[in-house]
């Protein structure tokens, strides 16, 4: 379908979802005009819940009154519905490998930063060991699998896993604002940090960046959180 047989594009989701960043972002580079519907998800709204019955959360893409949901099934769903620019190579092999290394981020990386916020001591300094672990994997494998010069994973215009990982960028200077420990650093991860340089300096990237008072706000709120349910 063409942008412009769209009639009705809208948007529901939470600032501070990484989630819902990714869907804001794959709709901005594509030139997508949407409306966006902020949901308090401690009193989610009666038109998400009949919008998403199943898991009842964010993101919930509507185009034309017909709602889309998951993250990832969202992105996907908005690369064949707006062509341009294409978000995924033509090449089905290629296309293969940036959908296992985009289930990578998924099943690996996702986890790895709710057991470093939901751990403490050995257990979250354990946690963030894996998380590096992980982080120096998918730097390898997008190295061998798909890497082809370029300021970004997917060369010279963002893809479906710069998307991916360049919202995750406020994840990441959350967690390590919250551990001290750093998490995602150039000598590791080089082509990694790079793209993601690359694509939080974009324009359409830099309108929904979270703010970083609002971002040390949380940073503060967490610690103090965790050092009161600790007893100290």
């Amino acid at each position: 379908m063409a942008m412009g047989e769209v009639k009705e594009v809208k948007l529901y989701g939470f600032l501070l979802s990484g989630y819902c960043t990714m869907v804001h972002h794959a709709l901005k580079l594509k030139g997508v005009a949407y409306e966006y519907v902020e949901e308090d998800l401690q009193n989610k709204s009666q038109a998400l819940l009949e919008l998403n019955p199943v898991y009842k959360k964010v993101p919930v893409l509507v185009v034309d009154g017909k709602p889309v949901a998951e993250s990832l099934v969202i992105l996907e769903y908005v690369n064949d519905m707006w062509k341009d620019p294409p978000l995924l190579p033509e090449d089905p092999h290629k296309r293969s490998k940036v959908r296992f290394w985009a289930d990578f981020v998924y099943q690996k990386l996702v986890p790895g930063i709710y057991a470093i916020q939901n751990t403490k001591g050995e257990e979250q300094q354990k946690a963030i060991q894996e998380l590096i672990d992980h982080l120096s994997t998918l730097e390898d494998g997008i190295q061998k699998d798909l890497f082809t010069g370029g300021p970004f994973i997917n060369g010279e215009r963002p893809g479906l896993l710069d998307v991916i990982m360049g919202s995750a960028y406020g994840g990441f200077k959350y967690m390590e604002g919250l551990t001290n420990a750093k998490i995602i650093e150039k000598e590791r991860t080089p082509l990694l940090c790079s793209s993601i340089d690359a694509y939080v300096d974009l324009d359409v990237v830099k309108e929904t960046a979270i703010p970083d008072a609002m971002l040390q706000e949380l940073i503060r709120a967490m610690r103090e959180k965790a050092s009161a349910s600790s007893g100290a």
